[in-house]
C-alpha cells in the first residue's frame, strides 16, 4: 500500500509540476515581453516575420491574394512570382504596426459596420512550435494560422488605420511609430499589386537568340544568335542576310535583358474593351528572347496615346506618349505599361548593330569603322 501511495504522490507531483509550467508559460506568452500587447484583441503585430509562411488577403470586391514563401522567394496565388520588395514591405508593416488607441464608444458601432462592408481580411500563417517553454525550449514545429484581422479605412486625420481582430469585441486605431499616414494600401487584395514586374531576366551566357521586329520598318528587324565561344551571328530579317556586327553593341544588347521590368499591370484596371482596342491596333515592336533550353519570352509593344495638350517629360505636346508604351507580355496574357527610358536600349534597329555604324553624339555624327 505504501508503495502505491508513493507512486500516486509522485504522479500528483509530476502532474502539478507540468500544470504549473504550462500555466506559467501561458501567462508568459499572454503578457509577452515588455512592449508587446497584452490583449489578444489588439495583438496585430507579428514579432517574428521570418516565421511567416503565408499571407492571405481578401476584400469585399471578391479579390484574393495568397502570398506563399517558397525557398528564398514568394509566389502569388500558386501561379506567379510575387514582387519581393512589396512582400518585404508588407512584412515590415506587420512587424512595426502598433495600437494607438481603441475606437471611441461613440463611433465604435459605425466603424465596425464600415469594417464589415469595406475592409480587407488578412490571415497570417506561421511556422510555430507545438511546445514552447518560455521561448527557450521549442519542439514539434508546424504551420498554424496565428492571426486573422480586418483592415479598414484611414482615420479622419489620416494618422491611423482602423483594424479589428476576428472575434474581438473592440476595434482599434493602429499606426506605425514615426510614420505619418495610414497603411490601408499596404494590405491590398488586388493580385495585380503583388505581381513581380519582371519581363526579361536572362543572363548573357544563357541567351541563345534575340529577335527584334519593327512593324513600321521591316528592314530594321534582325536576329542575333549565339554561336558559342563568344561568337554571334547578326541576320537582317527582311532578306535573311548575315551582316558584320559591332561586338560591343551586341554584347550590350544581350546584357540588357538581365533585368527589364514593366511599370504597371493593367489586366484588371483597364476595361477589357479598351485593352482589346489597343492590342488590335498595329504593333510597334516584337521582341523574342530564347534561352539555351529553348524557353521563350516575348513582348509586343503598342503606342500609348495622350490627350491633346498633355505635355510629356521632354516638354513637348503630341498625341503619342513619348515616354511610355503599352505591351503584351507572357505569351499575351498580361497587358502592361512600360517606360521608353528602360526599353529603348533593346529597341535599336539592325543598322545600329552593323559594323561601322556611325555613333550619334549631341554635337553631331562621328563615323567609326571597324
Amino acid at each position: 500500500m505504501k508503495k502505491n501511495n508513493r507512486a500516486v504522490i509522485v504522479i500528483i507531483i509530476i502532474l502539478a509540476a507540468i500544470a504549473g509550467i504550462a500555466l506559467a508559460n501561458y501567462f508568459y506568452h499572454s503578457s509577452g515581453p515588455i512592449g508587446k500587447s497584452r490583449s489578444k484583441g489588439a495583438d496585430f503585430t507579428v514579432w517574428d516575420t521570418a516565421s511567416v509562411t503565408k499571407v492571405y488577403l481578401a476584400d469585399r470586391r471578391d479579390r484574393e491574394s495568397l502570398l506563399e514563401r517558397q525557398g528564398d522567394g514568394w509566389t502569388l496565388n500558386g501561379t506567379y512570382k510575387a514582387h519581393s520588395k512589396q512582400v518585404q514591405y508588407l512584412l515590415t508593416t506587420l512587424y512595426k504596426v502598433r495600437v494607438k488607441m481603441p475606437v471611441s464608444r461613440a463611433s465604435h458601432d459605425n466603424i465596425v459596420k464600415q469594417l464589415a462592408s469595406q475592409s480587407t481580411k488578412v490571415e497570417i500563417y506561421q511556422w510555430v512550435p507545438r511546445i514552447n517553454l518560455f521561448d527557450k525550449v521549442k519542439l514539434f514545429y508546424h504551420e498554424k494560422r496565428t492571426k486573422v484581422f480586418y483592415v479598414g479605412d484611414a482615420t479622419m486625420d489620416s494618422s491611423g488605420t482602423f483594424m479589428l481582430m476576428e472575434g474581438a469585441d473592440n476595434a482599434y486605431i493602429v499606426y506605425i511609430p514615426s510614420f505619418r499616414g495610414f497603411i490601408t494600401t499596404r494590405f491590398t487584395a488586388n493580385p495585380d499589386d503583388w505581381r513581380d514586374h519582371t519581363i526579361f531576366h536572362e543572363n548573357l551566357a544563357d541567351i541563345q537568340s534575340v529577335t527584334v521586329e519593327f512593324n513600321e520598318d521591316p528592314e530594321g528587324g534582325f536576329a542575333i544568335e549565339n554561336m558559342g565561344k563568344h561568337q554571334y551571328k547578326l541576320t537582317r530579317l527582311s532578306d535573311h542576310q548575315e551582316l558584320p556586327y559591332d561586338t560591343l553593341k551586341v554584347i550590350n544588347l544581350l546584357s540588357s535583358f538581365g533585368d527589364l521590368r514593366f511599370e504597371a499591370l493593367f489586366n484588371n484596371t483597364l476595361p477589357q474593351e479598351r485593352i482589346d482596342s489597343i492590342t488590335g491596333s498595329p504593333y510597334v515592336h516584337y521582341v523574342v528572347v530564347t534561352d539555351k533550353d529553348g524557353n521563350k519570352q516575348d513582348m509586343r509593344t503598342f503606342r500609348k496615346l495622350v490627350l491633346n495638350g498633355v505635355t510629356d517629360m521632354g516638354g513637348e505636346l503630341g498625341d503619342v506618349d513619348r515616354d511610355r508604351m503599352y505591351a503584351l507580355v507572357n505569351d499575351g496574357k498580361d497587358f502592361v505599361l512600360i517606360q521608353n527610358y528602360v526599353f529603348d536600349k533593346v529597341l535599336h534597329d539592325v543598322r545600329y548593330y552593323e559594323a561601322g555604324h556611325p555613333i550619334q553624339f549631341e554635337m553631331g555624327t562621328v563615323e567609326v569603322y571597324e
